[in-house]
């Protein structure tokens, strides 16, 4: 089968891009009940504990006079499962998050799809249609010789990011099992590496380790340079070892890439064996589109104007 050409929408007219032997789409249905096991097991999602921390969670945000949250129990779990039920940390990390406009400006603002189109026409941000054998979402970041600057800004790279992000934050089946993201730095100019600002890069290991509310559980990173390698080691002091020991360097090989996620889930570009052939950028940004209402609620939650970050 061909690429993918259209948005195809299912009896419930929930749209998904069809590549034959896979589907792309939101999963916002329940998880499956093994991943509900998962989160008993792993975040105590159990009865009791469950209950009372969403109604915590929900008395400190509303304790949060310039915070303008939705307060429905679905909402409460989108930030309570990333922090095994403890409402105090949900909260720190929920204030983080939408700290993030006011401390970076443009870089974390308007996160809907119709002003990132300049990203999915560069087809260098890519969503796996398959999760990994742990139940996490993949997504494929190409940020070598693929990445165009003058095109694609940086700050709209991550902004990208950032869509593909919120995007997993509302499927129940990845706030409990997490994602995963390769990053393909194939061809790295030399050029490229003046757009990784000292500024740049502490904002991304503040997004990554202290707003984002995902349970990133892997970095693989694959066809990396002597370049990429003497920029990893500038920031690697600065990266903590939680993250750190999940970033992962493969170079070309493959084998040591599917020994972390299997083979069946990955295209044969990176050792895998699926079948499908990922869409047009331009089209995933058309599957995203399709969610434009909801990203456009989402950017408006936050805090108000009359918020002042604490400069602690």
């Amino acid at each position: 089968m061909g690429k993918a050409e259209c948005i195809s929408y299912d009896d419930n007219h929930v749209p998904y891009i069809d590549l034959g032997s896979a589907r792309i789409r939101m999963e916002k249905e329940q998880a499956p009940d093994w991943a509900l096991q998962k989160a008993q097991d792993e975040l105590r999602e159990l009865p009791g504990i469950k209950e009372q921390a969403i109604k915590e969670l929900r008395e400190l945000i509303q304790n949060e006079k310039h915070l303008t949250l939705p307060l429905d129990d679905e909402y409460m779990m989108m930030f309570l499962r990333p922090c095994h039920y403890y409402p105090e940390s949900a909260l720190k990390r929920l204030k983080n998050f939408y700290n993030m406009k006011s401390k970076y400006g443009i870089a974390c603002e308007n996160i809907v799809p119709s002003k990132l189109k300049n990203v999915f026409e560069s087809e260098i941000l890519n969503l796996l249609p398959n999760r990994d054998q742990h139940g996490r979402r993949i997504l494929v970041l190409e940020a070598g010789k693929k990445w165009k600057p003058s095109k694609v800004p940086l700050v709209d790279l991550f902004r990208g990011i950032q869509l593909t992000v919120l995007g997993s934050m509302v499927e129940p089946f990845s706030q409990i099992c997490g994602a995963v993201v390769i990053i393909d730095m194939e061809g790295l100019p030399l050029s490229h590496i003046t757009q990784f600002t000292p500024s740049f890069a502490a904002m991304l290991l503040d997004y990554v380790q202290e707003c984002i509310c995902m349970r990133l559980k892997a970095v693989h990173i694959v066809n990396n340079s002597y370049i990429f390698n003497m920029l990893f080691a500038i920031f690697k002091p600065f990266i903590r070892e939680k993250l750190r020991k999940r970033i992962f360097f493969h170079g070309k090989d493959w084998k040591a890439l599917t020994s972390h996620i299997d083979a069946s889930v990955l295209p044969p570009k990176y050792g895998g064996t699926a079948t499908w052939e990922l869409p047009p950028g331009p089209l995933l940004g058309e599957f995203f589109d399709c969610y434009s209402k909801d990203y456009e609620q989402a950017d408006s939650y936050g805090y108000d104007e009359g918020y002042k970050m604490s400069k602690k």
